[in-house]
């Protein structure tokens, strides 16, 4: 039986496809749904570049912010009471999202894709791909 399912959001169209299936999918099962944000540089860290700007620093921290408002609404929308949000810091975000899932009991994983084509992922890379190399709960890849 399902009972946790963890969405990553990263404020992509793909990952608002994400947030809705995994809603749905808590309000089907009547699990929880957490919604987890990885950001690979943090105030401390950013704070050692020479390019430090608090501003820029300032403006990631409201997108997130909106992001997991946007989440939280559409939990909220479909009547699903056991929601919330995660942000975690990690220099690799794929590994960030399965160390988080792993260590906190969740059953399964909701990503977005933008369906790259095998060569773009080739070039670019894919967290959904790193995601699925690594020991991990069930993954929906939306």
């Amino acid at each position: 039986m399902m009972k946790q399912v963890l969405c990553a959001i990263d404020g992509s169209r793909a990952s608002q496809r994400a947030v809705d299936f995994a809603v749905g999918m808590a309000a089907n099962f009547g699990a929880a749904v957490r919604f987890i944000t990885v950001t690979t540089v943090t105030q401390a860290s950013a704070a050692k570049s020479p390019f430090w700007d608090t501003r820029l620093f300032d403006a990631g921290e409201t997108l997130i912010a909106r992001e997991q408002t946007h989440a939280m609404e559409a939990a909220e929308a479909r009547g699903v009471r056991n929601a919330s949000c995660v942000t975690v810091s990690g220099r690799d975000v794929a590994t960030a999202i399965v160390a988080y899932a792993q260590e906190h009991g969740f059953d399964h994983i909701v990503m977005g894709t933008l369906g790259h084509s095998a060569l773009e992922r080739l070039l670019t890379g894919s967290v959904v791909d790193e995601v699925l190399n690594q020991p991990h709960p069930p993954v929906t890849v939306v």
